[in-house]
This record gives C-alpha cells, structure tokens and sequence, in this order.
C-alpha cells in the first residue's frame, strides 16, 4: 500500500509516500480501506519531532490520527463493508491506503456526510467534546469562554455547548468572528479589539485552545469552583488552588461512544463540518504547508484514490 511517512525530522519536504506492507490488523483491530484522512495540528508537531512521545527511534512513521473509510476486515460491532470514520492512536497513521485502528476508536461515520467531511471529524471533534464535557463538567444552562474559536477544534466546542444548552462567549479575530458567529456563538470576541474580561465574566468554563498570557488573564473570568481546562498548557495550580477551580491540561483519546454521539448531533443538523481544503494523499506536502502557514477556516483533508 501506499503511505505518507517521515523518515525523519523537518520541513513539510520529508513527507515522502512510501511503498510498505499494508497494514496488518491483531487482535481485534480493525483494518479500513481508507478514503480521506485529516491534517491536524498534532502532524506537523510530529514532523518537526515536537511530540514527546515520537522520538527518532520511532521512524520512519506513518502520520495522520483519523480517518473516513470502509471496514476490509472486521471485529465485533462491525460488518465487512461498513462505512466508518476512527480516531488513530498515534503510532497506526492515516496517511495511508489502508489503517488500522482499536474497535475503541471507531464509529461508524454520520449518513448525512460525504467521506471527506467524515475525516474531518474524529480528533478535532474528540478534542472539543472531552474538553467541554469530560473534563470540563460543562451542563445545560451554564457559560462557557471559548479561546480560539475559529479554528477545528474550536469550531466543534462552539456547536457543541450551543447543542447541550451553554451560553457561549467565543475570541476569534479577522474573518475568524464571523466563522465564530455561524457557528452559534452567543457573544464573539475580538482579541485584536477588546479584552475578553470586559466581556465575560463569572464564567463556569474557559476552553483554552491559545495558552500562555490568554490563559493567565483567563483565571480572572472563571467563578469559584469553576474549571479551566486546556489543550496545550498545564495550568498554574497555585492559581488554581486559590480560586477552588478544576484545571488541567488534557490529550483527547479515542472513545467510540463520544464518536457515536457526535454522529448524532451531525446527523440531526446541529453541528456542521468545514473542509476547507482538500489535496491527494501524494501532495501531503502542501497540506501540511497550507494548515501550518496559511491557518484556513476550517479543516484540511486527504483524499485517498
């Protein structure tokens, strides 16, 4: 089969597609006939060799952690044939005409999406739903300060605190405030334009998509026995501890049911996928300069013959 591997570190140039073995499933893993796989923010991290857990020993390797395609060979909850969408762990990889992937992180894929739009799902959506949800205790009728809301992961948080009933306060800049705003956002934040504590306060969640001085001023907006939970930094704990709040920095792992249940708010209309932009598998390349350099509104995707 063929795959989109790094051999080792760098520029997007050291994507190469490869010649290999395809994919051989164990246990009760899955092996998926892959139509699309998503380009995230975590794929170039690994390229550059700035995710701790992918060190040179580990090369070459195979990038990509979600994909839409078909189930070849199946495992129990699943039929030859089903059309599905996954969450890799980071050591199976995406990029690729075939992947194989833990009944754990595998849903079959929303009816009402196309296979792009399907990979565009798993990770980012994963990510948002945790976040809000899993860590962030996040309830019907509550607040919720969103910081970078125009982007994948925080696309899907916006639609999914509007979906459970969650007054959303979201920062965004440029055309980012009205992508914010089709999103459902309740108030929009320019950054560029305005504080976000002048806006919200007595929060009972703030996502942190940004980190570092976003995430110091976001303490002052977040009540007592709130939460701050965040994707990219650990916290101040003493900060924390002060205020009585949860915080924590966290990594989205593969869960089928959330998959499942982000499938039905999809299918149901309350949540929308952008795709941005769409390359073949052997102009990885160009996906990962345009997502890295160019930030588009949305996700980019590669779609596999």
């Amino acid at each position: 089969m063929k795959a989109v591997r790094i051999h080792h570190f760098g520029d997007p140039s050291v994507l190469e597609v490869d010649e290999i073995d395809r994919a051989k499933p164990t246990g009760d893993q899955l092996l998926i006939h892959v139509r699309a796989a998503s380009v995230n923010p975590v794929d170039y991290k690994i390229r550059q060799g700035g995710y701790p857990m992918v060190k040179e020993d580990k090369l070459p390797i195979t990038l990509g952690r979600d994909v839409a395609g078909i189930v070849e060979k199946a495992a129990p909850g699943f039929t030859v044939g089903d059309e599905v969408y996954a969450h890799l762990d980071w050591a199976d990889g995406g990029y690729a005409e075939y992947a194989v992937v833990a009944p754990v992180g595998v849903a079959l894929k929303p009816k009402s999406l196309d296979m792009t739009h399907a990979a565009a799902v798993p990770l980012a959506a994963t990510t948002a739903w945790q976040g809000l949800f899993q860590h962030g205790n996040l309830q019907r009728g509550q607040r919720v300060l969103i910081h970078g809301a125009s982007g994948g992961v925080g696309g899907f948080a916006v639609q999914f605190a509007k979906a459970a009933g969650v007054y959303v306060y979201a920062t965004a800049s440029g055309d980012g405030v009205q992508a914010v705003r089709d999103y459902g956002a309740d108030e929009v934040i320019d950054y560029k334009k305005q504080k976000f504590e002048d806006v919200a306060k007595d929060v009972d969640l703030v996502f942190d998509l940004i980190g570092g001085d976003t995430q110091a001023r976001s303490f002052a907006v977040v009540k007592p026995g709130g939460a701050l939970i965040s994707t990219v930094q650990e916290p101040d704990k003493a900060k924390a501890a002060e205020k009585q709040l949860t915080a924590k920095r966290y990594m989205a792992e593969p869960n089928a049911d959330h998959l499942k249940r982000i499938g039905e708010l999809i299918d149901a209309g309350k949540v929308k996928v952008v795709v941005a932009e769409t390359f073949p598998l052997d102009q990885a390349p160009a996906a990962h300069a345009s997502l890295q350099n160019d930030h588009p509104r949305g996700k980019v995707v590669l779609e596999v013959a």
